[in-house]
């Protein structure tokens, strides 16, 4: 039996786990931060309910990363103050986000997370960090593809020039 050969909880982080799990923590926090801004901004209500969505699912994932770095006696990163509520009315014009700007930023924010987990995936041993890196990996993956279908509904997506391989067109 080797070292790394038992429960996975039971085995020790190597520094590359610790480093990631922690920035990503950190990332986490701040993003939801943003998200709750970008809240207070948003009309429609099918993107509130899509940053709301952005918002639960970030807040279980730091959740389940900031048990594994106490039960690993690592310290955490600082949590930004929660963003009050406020009513788009409040802000004006030109000071507001507009719903395919948020839209935009939402799927950027996705799609890096999408990077960032499976890169934490790559570089894991312990099996259970993979794991939860692949689960978090498969809600962004689900709520990405929620604000793709979002943003075309509402033409909202700016695509960029589309290649048509057609040998007719010539």
């Amino acid at each position: 039996m080797g070292v790394l050969s038992g429960n996975p909880a039971n085995e020790p982080m190597h520094y590359g786990e610790v480093f990631s799990t922690w920035a990503f923590l950190s990332s986490a926090k701040g993003t939801v931060a943003g998200y709750q801004t970008k809240l207070n901004h948003a009309g429609d209500e099918d993107l509130k309910k899509l940053l709301q969505e952005a918002i639960d699912g970030s807040q279980q994932e730091i959740k389940q990363i900031e048990t594994l770095l106490k039960e690993n006696g690592i310290g955490l990163p600082p949590t930004p103050p929660e963003r009050p509520n406020t009513r788009i009315e409040d802000i004006p014009a030109g000071a507001r986000f507009l719903d395919q700007e948020i839209a935009a930023s939402l799927s950027a924010t996705i799609a890096a997370g999408l990077v960032t987990c499976s890169q934490i995936m790559g570089q894991s041993i312990r099996e259970d960090i993979a794991m939860m890196f692949g689960q978090f990996h498969t809600q962004k993956a689900t709520l990405g593809g929620k604000v793709l279908r979002l943003n075309k509904e509402k033409g909202w997506l700016i695509p960029p020039p589309l290649h048509h391989n057609n040998a007719d067109d010539y």
